[in-house]
């Protein structure tokens, strides 16, 4: 089952430290099968409000997904991130490709 690193990136400030960051972060996702399927603007919101901005990436599992934010080269590069952007980043595992969200409810209504 997939998993994704899901990141909410609410204030941005363009320095070095940043295009190093973009630079240098496919080598830390690519020994884990990590690819990027958002990445930032733009946006079009339909309900509510987003502030800022959104990053997606998709790993095959968990196991993976884990593997590369504790890995020693994305360790060595988050602060390039973290010192001039302020957001959360969750890990998240992905519904299979027969999910249906018919059973979630029924599960639901059973415990209603």
């Amino acid at each position: 089952m997939p998993a994704y690193g899901f990141a909410h990136l609410r204030s941005r400030r363009n320095h070095p430290d940043i295009i190093e960051y973009l630079e240098r972060i496919q080598r830390t996702l690519d020994p884990f099968a990590g690819h990027f399927v958002i990445h930032g603007p733009p946006t079009e919101v339909v309900e509510g409000s987003w502030p800022g901005s959104m990053v997606l990436i998709e790993f095959p599992g968990m196991a993976e997904a884990k593997a590369w934010y504790d890995s020693a080269a994305y360790q060595e590069i988050l602060h390039l991130r973290t010192d001039h952007i302020e957001g959360d980043l969750l890990l998240i595992e992905g519904v299979g490709p027969n999910y249906d969200p018919r059973e979630r409810a029924a599960k639901l209504r059973a415990q209603a």
